[in-house]
């Protein structure tokens, strides 16, 4: 939240990381490289079957500090412009919104109120990636142990467009279907 809500399924390139054998795993073709603010799907490393949806934060060597909920890439201040305020419901209305700013351009993040930042430094080892949720204070992501640093063997691929949102029970929201993933 807030780009991606409860309900929404989305469509994921798997090829846009390189094409990968069934079963086994193992990189055959590359195809291309994650980038710093991709939306990415991967297996969590404490549990492979379980599958996660984050931004790509950190790149291998980069260095990484979130302090008080700004976050700082390789000694670089992240820009972060207040946006308003959430009002899009599943229990975060009221919430602050910001504009952050990485390689690939802007996305829209939130800090849900009354939640302490979660402060992180660390270095991001070879072949690992750092992600984070875009509800900056109420997700689980890599700055916990239960996630930490996600191999590259992790990444399933970036998510691309959501191609419907059904959240049980209820009607489908239908001015969710075919909104890009940014």
């Amino acid at each position: 939240m807030p780009n991606l809500v409860d309900g929404d399924f989305v469509f994921v390139n798997k090829f846009s990381y390189g094409l990968r054998l069934p079963l086994l795993n193992i990189k055959v073709l590359a195809t291309g490289e994650p980038h710093r603010g991709d939306v990415v799907v991967f297996r969590l490393p404490s549990d492979p079957s379980v599958y996660y949806i984050k931004r790509l934060i950190g790149l291998p060597g980069d260095h990484i500090v979130v302090r008080d909920n700004r976050l700082t890439i390789n000694g670089s201040p992240m820009r972060l412009a207040a946006d308003g305020v959430y009002s899009g419901g599943y229990g975060f209305e009221g919430s602050e919104l910001g504009l952050e700013r990485l390689d690939q351009g802007d996305h829209v993040v939130m800090f849900a109120p009354n939640l302490p930042s979660t402060d992180f430094e660390a270095i991001v080892p070879e072949r690992h990636y750092f992600f984070m949720g875009d509800n900056r204070n109420d997700s689980q992501d890599s700055r916990f142990p239960q996630v930490g640093f996600v191999p590259a063997g992790n990444l399933v691929g970036r998510a691309a467009r959501i191609w419907m949102n059904w959240e049980f029970p209820g009607w489908p929201h239908w001015n969710r279907i075919g909104k890009p993933i940014r």
